[in-house]
This record gives structure tokens, sequence and C-alpha cells, in this order.
């Protein structure tokens, strides 16, 4: 079944010109259909270049809207049209304004784990692979990250910047605590282990290496080592296995699972396919704004 719904979804994308866009994060079958898997620094720079006239965004919302404002001619579908991160909910385009009235000499930096309205309003965007970079780029001394209080605390580690936190968070990063990592090394005392950004900073502090999905992949690919935590949504352990063939990974905590990023089936992506909906559109007069903030981070 899961063979005939692919080969259906392949030949369909061939026919419209689509092509399709799958996170790290997604089920294990829908990142086998996919045309490139990524984490969200890969996949915005996809969505920027791709000469596609439809792109299929298996990811949450804040991610196909990104896509919309890159290609604004293409038609971006977003197969799971309830798969929201609530982390992109925490703040909103208002409170953007009220902390640049609070703080009119700071720089704003936008994870782009946030909404178009978010990004339209800050001066450049960042992603957990590019965060430090795009903060020693900015000339201010004084630096607001939003929403991810824990990027931004991983990053104030690095950098002689002010970083100003918001204090959102990602639920299934910040769910992950230090019992998670006693339990884990006990299991696996000779594994390595790899964390994301996104966690908590205690958590940070036990771990071997801080990186991004794709960080972690590339990474395990060329360690000389064959065992590895992951501390991130488990999703990521299914493109280990095919890209870093040996090598053996295990999750950090089984909780940390992001059920709107499990939300896409091959069905899904199957109706998508079929009905070019849900289209994904982003007002234009936020669009500009926001591309303004996402280019700015591509630049780097």
């Amino acid at each position: 079944m899961v063979q005939d719904i692919s080969g259906m979804i392949h030949t369909l994308a061939e026919e419209k010109d689509a092509v399709i866009l799958v996170h790290n994060y997604q089920i294990p079958e829908v990142q086998d259909v996919a045309d490139i898997v990524g984490d969200s620094l890969e996949l915005a720079r996809a969505a920027a270049d791709l000469s596609a006239e439809v792109i299929v965004f298996c990811g949450v919302d804040f991610m196909a809207e990104t896509a919309a404002i890159l290609s604004p001619e293409k038609t971006v579908l977003l197969p799971a049209p309830d798969a929201h991160c609530p982390m992109a909910g925490m703040i909103t385009g208002g409170e953007v304004r009220t902390l640049r009235e609070r703080f009119p000499d700071a720089a704003v930096v936008a994870y782009v784990n946030t909404t178009a309205e978010v990004k339209a309003e800050s001066d450049i965007c960042c992603t957990s692979a590019n965060a430090l970079k795009v903060v020693e780029s900015l000339d201010e001394t004084q630096v607001i990250m939003l929403p991810d209080r824990n990027l931004a605390r991983y990053v104030a580690r690095f950098t002689k910047q002010e970083i100003l936190p918001w204090e959102g968070y990602c639920y299934v990063h910040d769910r992950i605590i230090i019992e998670d990592v006693r339990r884990a090394r006990a299991d696996h005392p000779y594994a390595e282990l790899l964390v994301h950004p996104e966690c908590r900073p205690e958590v940070i502090d036990l771990a071997d290496h801080v990186h991004s999905t794709s960080g972690m992949i590339r990474h395990i690919c060329a360690s000389d080592k064959g065992e590895f935590i992951i501390g991130t949504e488990p999703g990521i352990i299914h493109q280990i296995e095919k890209r870093c063939p040996g090598k053996h990974a295990y999750p950090l905590s089984e909780k940390a699972i992001c059920i709107n990023m499990k939300k896409t089936g091959l069905e899904n992506v199957l109706r998508s396919l079929e009905s070019l909906t849900p289209r994904v559109t982003v007002p234009d007069e936020v669009a500009v704004r926001a591309r303004v903030a996402i280019e700015r981070m591509l630049r780097i």
C-alpha cells in the first residue's frame, strides 16, 4: 500500500512540476518520498532556489509560510493544514513592536520558527544552524532573540553582544531533562550525546556536541564512533540510518515527540497534489517585509 501511494505521489509530482520538501522530523514514509529532506535552513535555501511551479511542504505552518514568502509566484502546499508550531505562536508582531519601543538600539533576530508577521517586524532571521553567525554579523551590541529562550541563551555563551531572550520555547526540546541524560548515558555508556540548541541549558552542559538536526547527521556520518544518543525529535533517526550506514542512534527521550510534525501522512501528500490544496499564501504587505529579514539571513 505504501509503495502504491508513493508511486502515485511521484507520478503526480512529475505531472504538476512539483517538488516535495520534507523536514527531518517527519514520519519515515514521508521522508522517503521527498526530493529534499533537511533542517529549516536547508529547506529555506531550497525554497528560494527551486524552479518547480509547486512546492509541497511536509513540515509545519511557518515552514510553508517561509517558502511562500521566498517564492510568491509558486503554489506552496501544506498537506496537513493543522500542523502548527506552538513556539511560533508564543510571540506576535505587536509584541515585537513593543520590544522595539523598549529597546530602540537593539537588533531583532527572529528564529525561522515564527510567523510571517513576526518576521516582518524583525531585522533578520536565523535558524539553529546559523544563529551565532547571524548575531555576530550585526553591528548592534544589544540583540533581541525571539522566540526561543534556550537558543538565545546558547548563543549568548559565545558572543560578547548582549542577548535579550524572549521567553518562548520548543515544548519538544524543553521537556528533555537531566534525568533523561543520566538514564540514556547509563543505557548507552559508549555513545556520544548530541543535543539540539533548543534544549535547556543544563542539558546542553552535559552534551558532547550541540548541533542542528542536519548538523547532527553530518557529525555522525563523519565520526569514527558507532553509537550516538540523539537529543532532539526522534524522526531524525530515520535519516541517520539512511545516510550513515553502520551507525546506531538512540533517542535521548521517548517524550520528545512533535505531534504536529507527525500529522503529515502519505495520503495527505497525495490529496494535496491531486487538488493543489491547501495552499499557503502570505499578504503582500507582510511578505515584502518578511522577505527582507529572511534574505538577509540567506546571504550570510
